[in-house]
């Protein structure tokens, strides 16, 4: 009892953190270009995020064993569950609701300037579609949490059922055994990488990475936007395909 108290305890904690992060998020958004920096400061907080967890998720591929340790790792180590899982829970609510608030900022420019600009001919589809490729990476990772993280949260403080740490690759495989559910997991990687495509990017310009770099920057984030979601695809598919 002690211990489930102790995570109640914890949980609260987290919550406030994640209030508190959300106060500031209200003063950020005042000005056009905080907005701006704090959108791309946070996008690539969750790349790197991406990043982390596609190497995890990779190694399910190779060794069973190896992905069970990691995944171990990283849903019972304090440092991670605690302070890490409530930052990156506040950083995908910044992230899209300054989405939310610079697409209704931009439509209202659009609208004041669409007699002398064509934003058809001077933007790229998925620079103007980014709301949408968004609100579709949001809508997965809505299912994503129902799929793992709201069971994890079950298991370990609700249910308070005992550590096992071989449980994670069987979990993870079942998942993927619905050709249904990894139909929606490759629709979604693929509005990741079109939402990556021209977000990554854009970051690095926000932050003012308009220099002899530049070039080169877009050739890593092109190659970043569309291998990490094609190694997502893969993952689901490999595990689909040999499930049986």
């Amino acid at each position: 009892m002690k211990i489930k108290g102790n995570n109640f305890i914890l949980t609260a904690l987290c919550l406030n953190f994640v209030s508190t992060k959300l106060n500031l998020m209200s003063t950020l958004i005042k000005t056009s270009l905080a907005r701006k920096f704090a959108m791309a400061l946070s996008g690539l907080f969750l790349v790197f995020f991406l990043l982390q967890h596609f190497t995890i998720n990779l190694t399910s591929v190779f060794s069973e064993e190896v992905f069970n340790e990691l995944s171990h790792f990283m849903g019972n180590n304090p440092l991670v569950q605690f302070a890490l899982q409530p930052v990156l829970i506040f950083g995908v609510i910044f992230h899209f609701v300054m989405g939310f608030v610079l697409e209704i900022q931009n439509r209202k420019a659009r609208a004041s300037k669409y007699a002398t600009n064509n934003g058809a001919a001077n933007s790229s589809w998925m620079s103007r579609n980014m709301i949408i490729s968004g609100a579709v990476v949001l809508s997965f990772l809505g299912l994503h949490f129902y799929d793992f993280w709201i069971p994890e949260m079950n298991y370990k403080y609700v249910e308070v059922l005992p550590e096992n740490p071989t449980r994670y690759f069987e979990e993870m495989v079942h998942k993927f055994e619905n050709p249904v559910r990894v139909g929606l997991y490759v629709i979604s990687f693929g509005f990741l990488a079109l939402h990556l495509l021209h977000g990554f990017s854009s970051s690095f310009q926000s932050l003012g990475a308009n220099n002899k770099y530049t070039r080169a920057i877009k050739g890593f984030t092109t190659a970043f936007a569309i291998g990490i979601p094609l190694g997502f695809v893969f993952i689901a598919l490999f595990h689909h395909l040999t499930a049986f």
